[in-house]
């Protein structure tokens, strides 16, 4: 595969970044009344708790060494500090949805929805799928690439739209998930110009999905993938489409 494949493959993939971006509920984000607003980062949580899950599901179906370094690595920053005293990436997240208002209360009582849980059997269930073919290892580290990382700080991004003023408002930066995620999981390199010296997860991923793509005769496999990807994003935020009908009414 030639590197213009690769910058072909580049302008696939910002389209579909766009098109979840211009998802109704994202685009319309800082719209949505409170209670909508805390609804959707209650649901995005449970999906934020299959990261570390969806991860070793693709760890055991990986047979690429390399790949799976980088993915081992991505998996062990989830919970820095061996001794305890440090917080996981998830209670991060819990800590900044008690500062957007969020209470303990709330966040106790919440539940899945069946549309949330779809969006995580979906994810899991698209691991296990890309384990069982010839190229499993394009195909996986494509899924946890572009799932766990590159739209995820594209999702976090529209998220901080709403949420910056809160974090921001004391002086300084005062989120420890949302927007640390939303700049240290972004695509910062197209796939044709990263290298492992790029620092972000989605940049890690990414050189070694371009050597792989190498061997590859077909994009095809990796555009499935990524679309199907989207899919399961933007199924998940359409659970919220009322909530945005609701204001516009």
């Amino acid at each position: 595969m030639h590197d213009h494949d690769l910058h072909a493959l580049d302008e696939f993939e910002d389209s579909l970044i766009k098109r979840f971006e211009e998802h109704p509920v994202l685009a319309g984000i800082t719209r949505l009344p409170a209670e909508d607003f805390a609804e959707v980062l209650l649901q995005r949580r449970f999906v934020s708790l299959a990261f570390t899950p969806s991860y070793d599901l693709a760890i055991d179906l990986l047979g690429d060494e390399e790949g799976l370094r980088i993915a081992r690595i991505i998996l062990r920053e989830e919970y820095p500090d061996e001794l305890g005293h440090t917080p996981s990436h998830r209670e991060d997240m819990t800590r900044d949805l008690y500062r957007l208002g969020i209470s303990r209360e709330a966040l106790v009582a919440s539940r899945p929805t069946a549309a949330t849980l779809r969006a995580i059997t979906g994810t899991l269930g698209l691991i296990a799928d890309a384990g069982g073919h010839e190229d499993a290892d394009l195909r996986l580290l494509t899924v946890l690439r572009f799932w766990g990382e590159v739209l995820v700080s594209a999702e976090y991004g529209r998220l901080w739209e709403r949420m910056g003023p809160v974090f921001t408002r004391e002086g300084g930066n005062r989120s420890r998930f949302y927007h640390p995620h939303h700049v240290h999981d972004a695509k910062t390199h197209s796939l044709a110009t990263v290298s492992l010296l790029s620092g972000t997860h989605s940049d890690r991923l990414a050189t070694r999905v371009a050597e792989l793509l190498g061997r590859e005769e077909t994009t095809a496999r990796f555009k499935e993938m990524e679309e199907r990807t989207l899919l399961l994003k933007t199924d998940f935020y359409d659970q919220f489409l009322p909530a945005l009908d609701r204001v516009a009414a």
